[in-house]
Formats: structure tokens, sequence, C-alpha cells
């Protein structure tokens, strides 16, 4: 009577044979994973490169209707580069001229606070007891000495300049063969497909083009409005190097979320150094709240709504994770990451659901459903007169 129970408990069994590629599929899954971990810096840079490929696929694209598309890269890309350089260009000399200004005049300083500090009377008691001012202009007198030191903390700089032109040098790079051999390799692969699922990721590439070109293009006007914004307000106020310090403020404008905050804390800082203490900082505090409501409650949602189609609640945790992930850089590529996502998904649903965009399809489940086919007419007897009644 057992014999049953034993037959039905060896037919329960999964075969060695599933249980063997069940085995070799996680195997293989786990070698996967970790060969991306070795390889993580190259396909970090692959990655951002293809992000620039998408990007300026829009203008290559307008400049090849009027020239060879070869030609119309190299123009693009040529922009690509200068831009940093005149932004370096722009903030180099600034930056060196203070920092100048800072070393010859830190005694100056130095005394500025002693006498401060002797004109009050708690603070006076204070130097009195462990002798503050008297260390702070001995470590002033030494700060030009000190300027040697420097040149070996610029050396440490200098290398890591040459080592990320490297690295700027290979993404252009192999951004550059991508949107040249880009839309050759995707027609190529597309003509592999099926009909229907080629269409589909034909839509699907051409929707996360056109966002990812709209978001930079979005992103670049709301931040050109941030620069142009701040300079205006530092010319009113009489701020030194009001050009250097709105470029600051449009760099970091392009951050999603805290570019506009750390903009202005930045240049924040400048106006209590160099501006009329404390009218102009408060000036410049009120600017950037006034304008940062502007900007997050009637700039961006304009610029941004057509470009991605994402909710607020999305962007904010694509940024969160891409900057945790990734740093400034994740943070930069979150949102066009997480549009890309939700259009492939969305085209994935489409296609499993039979959904197509051509009038003539069948869209189930939108239109309500299908009208009853209308009664055929009755057969007419012969010479054409109708049928008698029954």
């Amino acid at each position: 009577m057992a014999q049953p129970d034993d037959v039905s408990s060896v037919h329960d069994r999964p075969p060695s044979r599933s249980v063997f590629r069940i085995v070799l599929i996680v195997v293989l899954v786990a070698l996967v994973l970790y060969l991306i971990y070795l390889l993580r810096t190259p396909l970090s840079w692959i990655f951002v490169a293809g992000f620039i490929a998408v990007a300026v696929s829009g203008p290559v694209n307008w400049l090849s209707r009027h020239m060879k598309r070869g030609l119309a890269i190299a123009i693009v890309y040529l922009g690509l580069i200068l831009v940093p350089f005149a932004m370096l260009g722009l903030l180099v000399p600034p930056i060196v001229e203070q920092v100048n200004n800072l070393v010859d005049d830190s005694p100056r300083y130095a005394a500025d606070v002693t006498e401060f500090v002797n004109e009050n009377k708690q603070l006076r008691e204070l130097n009195e007891d462990y002798d503050l001012t008297a260390k702070l202009q001995e470590e002033a007198g030494k700060l030009p000495g000190k300027v040697g030191d420097v040149a070996g903390v610029l050396g440490d700089i200098g290398l890591g300049i040459v080592n990320g032109i490297f690295v700027g040098v290979t993404i252009l790079t192999l951004s550059i063969f991508m949107v040249g051999g880009g839309p050759r390799w995707r027609d190529a692969f597309l003509r592999r497909q099926p009909a229907d699922r080629g269409n589909s990721m034909r839509r699907m590439f051409e929707a996360i083009s056109y966002a990812t070109g709209n978001y930079v293009q979005g992103a670049l006007l709301q931040a050109t409005v941030a620069g142009v914004s701040a300079f205006i307000m530092l010319k009113i106020l009489g701020i030194p190097y009001a050009a250097a310090l709105a470029v600051i403020v449009f760099a970091l404008d392009l951050i999603p979320l805290i570019g506009a905050t750390l903009g202005a804390v930045a240049v924040g800082l400048v106006v209590l150094i160099a501006g009329d203490w404390p009218i102009d900082l408060i000036a410049w505090v009120i600017f950037s709240v006034v304008y940062q409501q502007i900007e997050n409650n009637v700039i961006q949602p304009r610029i941004q709504s057509k470009a991605v189609a994402l909710e607020p609640f999305l962007v904010v945790v694509s940024v969160l994770f891409g900057s945790t992930l990734f740093g400034i850089m994740g943070a930069l590529l979150a949102v066009p990451v997480a549009a890309s996502l939700q259009i492939g998904v969305r085209e994935y649903a489409r296609f499993r659901g039979g959904r197509f965009d051509d009038p003539g399809d069948n869209r189930r489940g939108e239109d309500g459903p299908e009208p009853e086919p209308e009664p055929e007419a009755p057969p007419s007897a012969p010479g054409g007169a109708a049928p008698a009644p029954a």
C-alpha cells in the first residue's frame, strides 16, 4: 500500500537537470554582478559618454541638415570642449588675485581683529586670559612665508587635473563614436527584431532621446536664467568679479534640488567679505530666497514639465539615489535616467498589452466595447420583390 506514496514522492522531486540549471544560473548571475563591480569605473565612463551622445544628438542632427554629419559632430564637440576652458578663464584670474590679496592683507586683518577685541570688554578679558590676538598676529605674519608650501598643494591639484583630463578625453572619444555610429547600430539592431517589437523599441529610443535632449536644454536654460539674474544683482550691489560669480551660480544651478542653494551660499561668502556689511549681505540673502522660490515654483516646472514628465516625488528620489551612488555626476544624470526607465516601462506595457500608435490599429480596452454588428438584410425574392411575410 505504500507504493503509490513512493511514486508520488518521486514525481514531486525536481529533476536533477533543473536543479543543475538553477544553480548554473545563480552562479552566472553572481559572476556577472562581480564583473560589473570590477568594471564599474569604465562602465560609468561609458554611461556618461552615452548620456553626452544623446544630449548632443539634437544639435548634431540639426547641423547635419546643412552640412556633412562629420563636420557637424566636430563643431558641436569643439564647442563642448571650449566651454569649460572659457569658464576657467573667467574664474582662475580672480581667484588667484584674491588669494594674493588675502595673503598680503592678512597682517592688516589681524590688526583690525586685535583693535576690535580691545574695544570690547568681554573679548578683552578673554584675550588677556588666552592671548588670542598675539597668536593670531603671529600666524598672520607666517602666512606670506607659507606661500611656497602652496606649490606642493598645487602640484597635487595639477596631477588630479591631468587625470581628469585623461578621463574627460576618454569619455568624449567614446561619445563621439556613439554619435557617429549610434544611428547605424540602432537601425541594424531594430532590423533583426520582429516588426511589432521593432516599432515599439524604436518609439522607446526616440522618446528617451527626446526626453534627454529636452532635459539638458531645460537645465541649461534654467541655469542661464539663474546666472544672469545673479550677475544683475551683483552688479547692482557693486560686488567685484560679478561675471565670475555668475558663472559659479550657473554651474552649481545645474545640480538638481540643491544646486541653487549651494550657489547662493558660495556667492554669499564673497559678498560677506567684499561687500558693505551688512546691507549687501542682507540684500543678497533676500534676493536668493526670493529667486529660489520663483525658480522652484515657476521656472523649473515650466521648463522641465514637458521634458521628462516625472512626478516630483520620483525626481527627488532619483536625485537622492543618484547622488548617493555616484556623487554629483549621479545627481546630474538621475532625472534623465529615471525618465528613461519610465519610458521603457511604459513602452513595454504597451507592447505586452497590444497597444499601438497607428490610428488603424485596434486599441483594446481604450474605446470601450466594440459596437455590435448590424443585422444583415433578409435575402430578396427572385425578381427583386421582397419576400412575403410569414
